[in-house]
């Protein structure tokens, strides 16, 4: 009966330390990566996981685009970074990206509106900011403009499949 108990102790012991080492590798890799670029469902998450409290989100969007983002990717290492997809309900596929990145980091978003051909870059004054304000075409030889502007510790960069009247209004709509 001794041994029996024994090996019952020893069994449960084995058992308890198994689980406990599992739920430790599980736990290393969040603790390893807190930080590192990741996918959010919304902009509370980003706010309240990374800590991040300047989200600088516009309050126009034009009637093709809806709240709330189809996707959001964050980060605070190496520094912090917020990329946002909007999806274009007319046009399919993502219309609008607005990307929130530390000034001076070296950070270029995947940005899936890219301009193939910057036909016109102006500097604009956007409510006292001093933003650079491209036009031209993208992929499909459709309209793309793109801005970006300092704001506070951040580099804003708001990208859109269109003409840059809707999109000078959303940069402004972000702006306090």
């Amino acid at each position: 009966m001794g041994k029996k108990m024994t090996g019952l102790f020893s069994f449960g012991l084995m058992v308890v330390v198994l689980i406990g080492a599992l739920k430790l590798l599980n736990w290393i890799p969040s603790a390893v990566q807190d930080g590192f670029v990741r996918e959010f469902k919304t902009v509370d998450e980003v706010n309240s996981k990374l800590g991040i409290r300047d989200i600088y989100i516009p309050s126009y969007f034009p009637q093709n685009f809806k709240w709330p983002p189809t996707a959001i990717c964050a980060q605070t290492r190496p520094y912090s970074a917020i990329v946002m997809e909007f999806r274009d309900v007319d046009r399919g596929g993502v219309g609008l990206t607005i990307s929130q990145v530390e000034a001076g980091a070296p950070f270029i978003a995947g940005d899936r509106i890219g301009l193939s051909q910057i036909r016109e870059k102006v500097i604009y004054p956007l409510k006292g900011r001093m933003a650079s304000l491209e036009v031209g075409v993208g992929n499909n030889d459709e309209p793309c403009s793109r801005i970006s502007w300092i704001e506070g510790k951040y580099r804003i960069t708001v990208s859109m499949r269109s003409r840059p009247f809707d999109l000078l209004k959303i940069a402004e709509s972000m702006l306090r």
